[in-house]
């Protein structure tokens, strides 16, 4: 509280409470656990300060948001907060905060990026500490790397290697899409190529959730002819093997679709298999080993989901399952679509069909 000692106020130890002679009120407080936000809720806040946001869940910080309101006519209120990559609501703060920056979209929000070298005043033993850390932990907190978190499945992935600005289509050699169907979750369907070289590209993505087929398939054949594609000219067109199911009617889903002219064939279903495919292909640019698969930066779902994954605790060698939340933030969906796409070789969807799948 020193910056204050040249103003006038009165401080109550015991709650926490600066006031000053206009009747302003700062109110000093903190949180161990996400249920003692609760307890500043129902007041309003001219300005909310909050010290590592990713400490709180999105659900939390809508919460206190709520809070932050004023009846002054010339004053604008407004949060700022502090924090660093991981966390309960890194998936969250980074989709709000920082994706907004990386993308040139900021509208309501501000990012301001920080490093340790940042702060003229740190020690110097302390830069030494966060040398000494290995994993995740070095790339977040020394590097301020936010594509990634404590547990990430897909630890050598790069935005800067992996998420590309532009894609020569005339290099394509063989064009195929993936879907992963979803009706309160996501449906994802990503649209894929290789080069010459092998390389894969995801070169578009069409994801929504609470569409019916029809509107979907409408979406996919768009998303098609904006690249030139005609849906005969692809080498497949996969997806998980629950559209194959059939309903109480006896119908499918993948009926559905085929009434809208897509014909769907099983994807390649075994996880880890898949997940080894995407990692083999990811590459690992640290280790000298080069990337074969790149997304194009429109697939903006995907290229925000996939760093966000963690390792199942349980299955260490498959991703841990996660749906996205109420507000449609994170989830496996797009990740999952990806694995259909690149495991899924035009031989295995032979094989599958002919044993009447």
């Amino acid at each position: 509280m020193g910056m204050f000692m040249g103003l006038p106020h009165e401080f109550t130890g015991h709650r926490g409470i600066l006031t000053f002679p206009n009747g302003s009120r700062i109110i000093a407080g903190h949180f161990q656990t996400e249920k003692d936000i609760d307890a500043y809720l129902g007041l309003e806040y001219d300005v909310i300060g909050i010290e590592e946001a990713t400490m709180l869940s999105s659900r939390k910080h809508v919460d206190i948001s709520t809070c932050c309101r004023t009846s002054k006519a010339d004053w604008r209120p407004r949060i700022y907060s502090t924090s660093n990559p991981g966390g309960v609501g890194h998936a969250w703060y980074r989709t709000k905060f920082v994706v907004p920056l990386l993308e040139g979209r900021e509208v309501e929000t501000r990012f301001v990026p920080a490093r340790v070298d940042d702060n003229a005043f740190n020690n110097p033993e302390y830069r030494r500490v966060l040398e000494g850390l290995g994993g995740w932990q070095r790339r977040a907190w020394l590097d301020g790397d936010w594509d990634l978190a404590a547990g990430q499945f897909f630890g050598t992935f790069r935005r800067d290697v992996h998420v590309v600005p532009d894609f020569d289509e005339t290099r394509a050699r063989e064009w195929f899409c993936a879907m992963d169907y979803g009706f309160a979750h996501y449906t994802v369907v990503l649209l894929g190529c290789t080069d010459g070289d092998g390389n894969v590209f995801v070169v578009d993505e069409h994801a929504e959730r609470l569409w019916l087929p029809q509107r979907h398939a409408a979406a996919v054949k768009a998303m098609l002819k904006r690249h030139g594609v005609e849906l005969g000219a692809l080498r497949r067109f996969v997806a998980g093997t629950d559209v194959f199911s059939r309903q109480g009617d006896g119908s499918t889903v993948a009926g559905q679709y085929r009434a809208e002219g897509i014909a769907l064939r099983p994807a390649f279903m075994d996880r880890v298999g898949g997940w080894a495919d995407v990692l083999s292909r990811l590459g690992d640019v640290a280790g000298g080993v080069p990337a074969r698969l790149f997304i194009h930066r429109r697939c903006g779902r995907l290229a925000e989901t996939l760093p966000m994954l963690q390792h199942d605790p349980n299955r260490p060698e498959d991703v841990l399952k996660v749906d996205a939340d109420e507000d449609g933030v994170g989830g496996d969906d797009a990740a999952d679509c990806l694995r259909y796409l690149v495991a899924t070789k035009s031989r295995t969807v032979t094989q599958k069909k002919l044993r009447g799948m």
